[in-house]
């Protein structure tokens, strides 16, 4: 066989491959029935965005048309040292969502989580003075945002800032620079990119004193002048909770303080809660055992079932809200690579995607695709 037709055969090996993990390219998919109400995210992991999960693309590609990374923007991995930045893996991402003409979400430029260790502190491990870590943040976010000017389009600005009672979380951000740190870094990321859209990322809002506390954030930084495009309510969310009721109030409040929703982490786990949790505070943890556990082998039709209604009436919900909903992101792409099935019980086996570990979709996405129909 000569070269040319050794590349044909690869080629046609590959789109076959393609085919077969994603489904006949005639059937219809989530982005074609969402199109005209909000977009349909994807987390993406280094595995995917460097192509070497070939299902998961395949997935992708068809179903999806937008994209935010699970990791590789977060501090940690981006800015690990003060004068050394690892772009390696968030440069992939982002090749990848340009290269499928996808919308770019950058994910997060100041998280307490996940944070580099000296970034806010001295030698001595001591707070850092606040002027010192208003230059940090800045030459942070100046960098990250900047690099990217143009090519992402969407920045989680600041993430999981506000407790449920409503008080400012005790992070050494806050214990610098009270609450100013959060103003502080939108202005930074405007500044760096001001056609960029800006969002205050955080879970469980649906508790009423949190959701406060998050609408006198949106006026703050409205009568300062300063960008906020939308609020990103993570969906990691229970068989339970919240109610249909809590989430349309949360969505009611945040669009009457005059910005959009965006459903940011959407996962629903199908196994037993270990205590009253919600949420995806990655500090809480539990030991495993095997009554939280009880799933190994597949989800009993009973439990599927339920799972299926729940999911596709949160998607009504979402689809109500079309008009001011910018984006519904599924954090992860298939049951396989969730990152429930180690959260909050190492361990487990879960089930809170819309695609299957067979990389199959769901009957909760054809669903979808009906329901689509009615809004």
């Amino acid at each position: 066989m000569d070269k040319k037709n050794k590349h044909l055969a690869l080629a046609l090996l590959v789109a076959s491959t393609l085919m077969a993990c994603g489904g006949s390219q005639t059937e219809p998919t989530l982005k074609e029935a969402l199109k005209d109400k909000f977009l349909i995210g994807v987390a993406l992991n280094s595995w995917q965005t460097s192509g070497r999960d070939t299902a998961a693309v395949a997935i992708v590609q068809k179903q999806f048309s937008a994209i935010v990374p699970e990791n590789c923007m977060k501090q940690s991995v981006i800015h690990p040292e003060p004068d050394r930045y690892d772009f390696t893996q968030a440069d992939e991402f982002v090749a990848f969502g340009t290269a499928n003409n996808l919308w770019i979400t950058g994910h997060c430029l100041v998280w307490h989580s996940q944070q580099s260790r000296w970034f806010c502190t001295d030698e001595n491990g001591d707070n850092v003075s606040p002027e010192v870590l208003k230059q940090r943040m800045k030459e942070h976010i100046y960098t990250v945002v900047g690099r990217y000017k143009g090519k992402i389009k969407g920045w989680d600005v600041v993430n999981e800032a506000i407790l449920e009672d409503g008080s400012y979380r005790n992070s050494r951000l806050y214990q610098i620079l009270g609450e100013e740190f959060i103003p502080l870094a939108f202005q930074y990321a405007h500044e760096a990119d001001p056609d960029c859209e800006l969002y205050y990322n955080d879970y469980n809002e649906w508790y009423p004193a949190k959701r406060a506390t998050v609408v006198r954030l949106i006026k703050t930084l409205k009568e300062r002048g300063l960008r906020i495009d939308g609020i990103g309510m993570q969906g990691h969310v229970s068989m339970t909770n919240p109610t249909i009721e809590e989430y349309q109030a949360t969505i009611n409040d945040y669009v009457g303080a005059g910005v959009k929703v965006l459903v940011t982490e959407l996962d629903m786990s199908a196994l037993p809660e270990p205590r009253p949790m919600g949420g995806a505070n990655i500090s809480d943890r539990e030991a495993y055992r095997k009554e939280i556990d009880p799933y190994k082998e597949g989800l009993p039709d009973s439990v599927s079932v339920k799972w299926t209604n729940r999911m596709a009436e949160l998607f009504d919900l979402f689809m109500k809200n079309s008009d001011n909903m910018l984006r519904v992101t599924q954090w992860g792409v298939t049951d396989a690579t969730s990152w429930k099935n180690g959260f909050p019980v190492p361990g487990r086996t879960d089930y809170p995607l819309l695609f299957d570990r067979q990389n199959q979709p769901k009957p909760v996405v054809q669903r979808i695709i009906e329901d689509a129909k009615k809004f």
